[in-house]
């Protein structure tokens, strides 16, 4: 069985930035824990930034612990550290057999990256990885439409609206914002 789900979504607009994510986890058609905390803060250098993933949790806590390495190596340069953590995750014998999805931003960027070697920037103010994304995702774009200009706001309510709809994410939301 694969251990999977979860929905992880993050808000970047002018005032701010949040990030945030579900509690869920499960294996199989069993959930297994219900209030996990996906989400972190990297905090020094010129600033902080906002990480959630997806995926099995010890590998995407490794890759946390590696991204921070790259962020003091290439002085909180947020987009080269994404960029040098991916080179490295694919090309590492050890870190590429690594299965987890990481959405990272600060208050100027946000971005998707994966195993593989894929560096995604999104092109709005909406970044979304798991299970519920979709759900997630398109909450949130609404939300934007309606004029509500509190980051933390939107995230919180739109993971609300996923977990609503999707098996794979529950309501024990944990949002952390910049």
């Amino acid at each position: 069985m694969k251990v999977r789900a979860t929905t992880i979504l993050g808000v970047r607009l002018k005032n701010g930035a949040a990030m945030g994510g579900d509690g869920q986890v499960t294996f199989g058609d069993m959930a297994l824990k219900q209030k996990a905390v996906k989400v972190r803060k990297f905090e020094g250098g010129k600033g902080v930034i906002l990480g959630g993933f997806a995926g099995a949790a010890a590998d995407a806590l490794t890759l946390f612990g590696k991204f921070e390495e790259k962020l003091e190596e290439y002085n909180w340069q947020l987009q080269r550290a994404v960029v040098e953590l991916a080179k490295e995750w694919r090309t590492d014998k050890y870190l590429r057999n690594l299965d987890a999805l990481l959405g990272l931003m600060d208050k100027k960027h946000s971005y998707l990256v994966s195993g593989d070697g894929n560096v995604i920037e999104p092109d709005g103010a909406v970044l979304a990885i798991g299970s519920g994304a979709g759900y997630a995702q398109s909450a949130a774009e609404a939300l934007l439409s309606c004029k509500i200009t509190s980051p933390k706001e939107i995230v919180k309510r739109s993971l609300g609206i996923a977990a609503d709809i999707c098996i794979y994410t529950n309501h024990n939301i944990t949002v952390m914002e910049l």
